[in-house]
């Protein structure tokens, strides 16, 4: 069995990859494009394609570089992290003395207010610990 080759198709593919080449290419190649366009159009031409060119390798350093990019995220995490905590803790400090404070003070009144409860409780916690003291000897 051999194939049979249809020229008509293969004239349709090389236009097609004729087609899908950069026009930018083609007129570098083509010395009648060339020819026809003025030296300082050229010279930007070269120059934007240097600077893209430099783009494209910066990015691909970038992207090659994977211990620099894992400093960059470690850095961002630890960043974060401090933020979170400075701000947990700035809440905690908000909420912790007034609580506190206000926690003390309501004990102290309570005490105030009835005494023989604290002295009983206080009498049974140092009985407590005597008992315990003794009990080692």
């Amino acid at each position: 069995m051999t194939e049979s080759h249809d020229p008509a198709m293969t004239e349709s593919s090389d236009a097609t990859m004729t087609e899908s080449h950069d026009p930018a290419m083609t007129e570098a190649h083509d010395p009648a494009a060339t020819e026809s366009k003025d030296p300082e159009q050229i010279r930007d031409e070269i120059e934007a394609t240097r600077r893209e060119m430099g783009d494209t390798v910066e990015a691909l350093a970038y992207k090659a570089d994977v211990k620099a990019r894992m400093r960059e995220k470690i850095g961002s995490t630890k960043e974060s992290a401090v933020h979170k905590k400075d701000e947990l803790l700035g809440k905690a400090r908000e909420a912790s003395p007034d609580t506190v404070t206000s926690g003390a003070t309501q004990a102290t009144q309570k005490a105030k207010e009835n005494p023989l409860p604290v002295a009983a409780a206080g009498a049974f916690v140092g009985g407590f610990l005597l008992g315990r003291l003794t009990k080692r000897d």
